[in-house]
């Protein structure tokens, strides 16, 4: 009888074991359910708030580049002007002179220098240049190799200036190659030297190839020396034929 009591009494747990462990999956399934009904609209809200920032943080970088377009940073100019008029006076004098750049006090939006004077540094501080117009900056910016006494730049945000730095190595890399490379804005813009492309196909045309080592000439007159050859062997062939043809007597 014991026996019998301590079967029924393992069938009885291993059944509310079994029953428990199917409870307990359909409370989960349950609960995770309702979890998943309610964070639908959540994760979609989030979705659409990740669009949202992103939307603005292009707005907001098109605006800083709309503001930083007209701007240039200038280096190394003399400080020792009293005023905003006398700065742009002196810009005015080096544009004209090293450049042979016309500009008017009116090209000017405004100017002036960059940090705080110190007394222990005779460096003079950066210049920030903002013209009127594009077209004016365009045309100093591309003559900027001309200046003699004065470093110019593009005024970019410190996040564009940090990736420009980064670009730095790549760009050396890519115009060691015989590539044509340069950054615009915060981007590497890279081209293959069509010069370069040509050049390494004619060396690979001009290379000769591993079967066949002689000049065309020469291979030309082998050729004919082959012709001529098998040419010759051709009559002997039929001479020798001729001779070994049986003789008949007419007279018989």
């Amino acid at each position: 009888m014991e026996g019998q009591f301590q079967i029924l009494f393992e069938k009885i747990k291993l059944e509310m074991h079994s029953q428990n462990a199917e409870l307990k999956e359909s409370i989960t399934n349950s609960i995770m359910e309702k979890i998943d009904d309610k964070l639908i609209p959540i994760i979609e809200e989030n979705n659409n708030l990740k669009t949202k920032v992103e939307k603005l943080e292009k707005e907001i970088d098109y605006l800083k580049r709309s503001e930083k377009n007209n701007n240039i940073i200038i280096f190394g100019l003399d400080e020792n002007e009293k005023s905003s008029y006398e700065l742009i006076l002196k810009l005015k004098d080096t544009f004209n002179q090293d450049l042979n750049i016309k500009t008017e006090e009116y090209d000017f939006n405004k100017t002036f220098r960059l940090g705080k004077i110190k007394k222990e540094s005779n460096k003079p501080r950066p210049i920030l240049c903002s013209f009127t117009s594009n077209w004016k900056k365009t045309e100093i910016l591309k003559n900027k190799n001309n200046l003699k006494t004065i470093h110019i730049a593009e005024d970019y945000s410190k996040d564009v200036l940090q990736k420009r730095k980064e670009l730095q190595a790549k760009l050396t890399e890519e115009r060691q190659k015989g590539n044509i490379a340069y950054l615009k804005y915060d981007k590497l813009i890279v081209k293959e030297n069509n010069y370069s492309q040509e050049k390494r196909k004619r060396e690979i045309s001009a290379s000769p190839s591993s079967g066949n080592n002689q000049p065309k000439k020469q291979q030309t007159e082998n050729a004919m020396k082959t012709n001529r050859t098998n040419a010759f062997d051709l009559m002997r062939y039929r001479s020798s034929s001729l001779s070994n043809m049986p003789i008949t007597n007419k007279n018989q």
